[in-house]
């Protein structure tokens, strides 16, 4: 018996942006040059292995947690889309509507989580997984992680080169396709619900 891998371009580019704009590390390097001055050194490699392993496993088991608890991935990804819907103001208008306590350590515990596998990723994971294939959403989980291993590297360079007003711009942008994909999202889904 064959496994047949239906790999899809637009899937796997839509995905990528959706992760990309909910992970929002860009927007995140204000908080991570911030904790590399406090504790040193940020563990690039180790937070995003881990970070990767954490939104695969979550891929997969994510829906039986789901269903122990009596929920199906319908009401999840309606459930999902509002958090993305509100992370998107909260880009757009540049305002804070939830905010975790400010981290201790800058190991695996506040940069892989909450920082990039955090709870609105974990939504958007389990709704995607409503409309796409699973394997083209690891695929966009590893352009991610990639990128977001990047970041974290060259964190000091790109807040240089991009300034605030770039990141600023950036997480603008980001916030206006997250919100037409919450839109979207919701609108998929709700009609399964009735």
């Amino acid at each position: 018996m064959s496994i047949g891998l239906n790999f899809d371009f637009r899937q796997i580019a839509t995905s990528s942006m959706i992760l990309f704009a909910v992970i929002d590390i860009v927007g995140s390097i204000p908080i991570i040059i911030g904790l590399r001055n406090k504790v040193g050194h940020i563990q690039s490699e180790k937070a995003s292995i881990v970070a990767a392993i954490m939104m695969i496993a979550f891929l997969f088991v994510g829906e039986e947690i789901l269903n122990l608890i009596g929920i199906d991935v319908n009401s999840f990804a309606v459930a999902g889309a509002f958090i993305i819907f509100f992370l998107a103001i909260e880009m757009i208008l540049g305002i804070t509507l939830y905010k975790d306590d400010a981290p201790e350590s800058a190991s695996i515990v506040p940069i892989a989580f909450p920082l990039i596998a955090g709870a609105g990723t974990m939504t958007s994971l389990l709704s995607l997984r409503a409309e796409y294939q699973v394997e083209n959403i690891i695929v966009a989980i590893v352009i991610n992680i990639i990128f977001v291993y990047f970041v974290l590297k060259l964190s000091k360079r790109i807040e240089k080169i991009l300034g605030k007003t770039g990141i600023s711009i950036i997480r603008k942008v980001f916030g206006v396709i997250l919100l037409a994909i919450a839109v979207k999202l919701f609108a998929t889904n709700i009609n399964q619900l009735f």
